[in-house]
């Protein structure tokens, strides 16, 4: 039991900086699902692109700064192109998510030129504000607990002026809204939009992070992150906007913890994926499973 604590207390460290950084992508889930009411699977696609965008500029000898930003816009029109192939086209969101998803993967490819890149001694957003962070998990832990109070308090107050909430009023009523003077379409986008530049930015810091880009990094965050904004709204609810914005980083941290824990008591890293799959399922099915467990319009 001792040795489990101690491996747990270990890894604590570095799992709250990933917490941290992967609580983007449980923003990019709960921006669309919960601001707009719009089922949106673009996050696995467009977290990788932004790694991939923001790695082979840094190879191509790109300043770090401006191959971040690069990354950013991919992942916003990532974003777009789903919310704009959905109402376009009338594709359903989710299948919208799945052909943008898809189509990044070969996307990737290209940009990359191969299936991975390290960045080998290329300068980084972390090498340009301390070189220490490269190497220092607590260095690490409070610049991206910075980057996030920073984006969580432009977040709350862009939700509380007239944009944001317009963009809330079209995911409470789309049909409401043009009597608003809203127009859905272009908030639509805007929000998906927002969603992936977030994604997309996790992913670029990632990559310089880690030291290298790979086209299959993002397999698995968007139910990651489905499972992060799950707990988060568990533990504290979303009844008002700020509960909303801080329910995912909330839930990515405890979900890492219980990552840790589960790796320190001998869950195997090739298990982690099926264990969040079935804790997802599971919480997913409890309230169907309370009213019976079949729909009603399956009943005899």
């Amino acid at each position: 039991m001792s040795a489990m604590l101690a491996s747990f207390q270990g890894l604590v460290p570095v799992t709250l900086v990933q917490g941290i950084l992967y609580a983007f992508i449980a923003l990019c889930v709960m921006i669309p699902f919960r601001l707009l009411s719009f089922p949106d699977l673009t996050c696995e696609g467009s977290f990788p692109f932004g790694g991939c965008i923001c790695g082979a500029l840094l190879v191509a000898g790109v300043h770090p700064l401006p191959a971040t930003l690069a990354a950013i816009a991919g992942g916003a029109l990532a974003g777009a192109s789903t919310a704009l192939i959905h109402l376009r086209l009338s594709i359903n969101s989710l299948l919208a998510g799945i052909l943008v998803m898809t189509i990044l993967y070969s996307v990737n490819l290209r940009v990359l030129g191969k299936a991975n890149v390290a960045l080998l001694s290329n300068e980084t957003l972390l090498s340009m504000i301390s070189p220490t962070l490269h190497v220092n998990v607590g260095h690490q832990l409070i610049a991206v607990a910075l980057v996030m109070a920073v984006v969580l308090a432009a977040l709350a107050w862009f939700l509380a002026t007239e944009a944001g909430l317009s963009l809330r009023a079209v995911g409470a009523n789309p049909e409401l809204a043009p009597a608003l003077a809203i127009h859905p379409w272009a908030w639509v986008i805007a929000g998906l939009a927002l969603a992936n530049a977030l994604s997309a930015f996790a992913g670029a810091v990632v990559v310089q992070m880690q030291g290298f880009a790979d086209v299959q990094m993002g397999f698995g965050v968007l139910i990651t992150g489905l499972a992060a904004l799950i707990i988060g709204e568990t533990l504290i609810g979303r009844g008002s906007v700020p509960r909303q914005l801080i329910a995912p980083v909330l839930g990515s941290v405890v979900y890492y913890q219980l990552v840790s824990l589960g790796l320190a008591a001998g869950l195997k890293p090739a298990d982690l994926k099926l264990a969040t799959g079935i804790f997802v399922l599971v919480t997913l099915a409890l309230p169907a499973l309370r009213k019976g467990g079949t729909p009603e319009r399956f009943r005899e």
